[in-house]
């Protein structure tokens, strides 16, 4: 055999290997992908929270009622804490602006391991928190979504001011307004309070992207295995009020 034939071969054997062992991993990575996404099979740490979508509205809803009536139960955060030192279970989850104002463990006189909280200023579903719910929904089972708007809110307000004095807000803030600019745009010649308004239609927006977003939120929603709500919280008394 010729050199160069030689040490085409030779120069071919390193890279046969090479794609050999990469397929290898690949196919590995494959194979133990479900288990990151298994459920737990123990015992579910907090029993109590083991109910149907409409049993999990109810109940927050009822936990509301109490944050309003400034009934708020006492917790036994010490016990809660061992209980689900292990795993946990929310019964449901909420999808939050992040203003100071709004606590969802609070608003809804929750327990520790109770609700699985994303928040974001403007309360919108992008890619990061629509993932964030679906392992919610499908690893920790939660029955209910409930995408929470609130009056006055501040991400909504900046996004109604900059299209409307078509202004460039500094740093990262154009994000806010490019998720926010839908639902302001929707609702621009309806009569009323803008801001009312697009906060409204901002929550009914995002309640329809998380209902579309498959695989696994839409289709949790069509098995009937669960249910995605709004609602609006208002700044002065801490009620709820539901939306769509």
């Amino acid at each position: 055999m010729c050199h160069l034939c030689d040490e085409t071969v030779q120069s071919s054997q390193p890279t046969r290997r090479r794609f050999l062992t990469a397929a290898g991993g690949i196919a590995a990575g494959l194979a133990f992908a479900p288990s990151a996404f298994a459920k737990d099979t123990k015992p579910p740490p907090k029993p109590q929270n083991v109910i149907s979508p409409d049993e999990a509205l109810k109940r927050l809803m009822k936990g509301n009622r109490r944050y309003v009536e400034g009934v708020s139960r006492r917790h036994d955060f010490k016990h809660e804490r061992e209980a689900l030192a292990g795993g946990q279970n929310p019964y449901a989850s909420i999808l939050s602006c992040a203003d100071s104002r709004i606590a969802p463990e609070y608003a809804f006189d929750s327990g520790r391991g109770d609700l699985f909280v994303c928040r974001v200023a403007g309360n919108f579903a992008n890619d990061d928190t629509v993932a964030s719910l679906e392992y919610s929904v499908a690893v920790l089972s939660s029955p209910l979504i409930l995408v929470l708007g609130h009056e006055s809110c501040g991400a909504v307000d900046a996004t109604i001011k900059s299209l409307k004095d078509n202004t460039t807000l500094p740093g990262h803030l154009p994000s806010l307004v490019a998720a926010l600019a839908p639902a302001v745009k929707a609702v621009a010649d309806q009569p009323g309070d803008k801001l009312a308004n697009a906060t409204r239609r901002n929550v009914i927006d995002t309640i329809a992207k998380l209902k579309a977003a498959t695989p696994i939120l839409s289709a949790a929603v069509d098995n009937k295995k669960l249910k995605i709500v709004g609602g609006v919280y208002r700044l002065g008394d801490g009620k709820v009020e539901m939306v769509g």
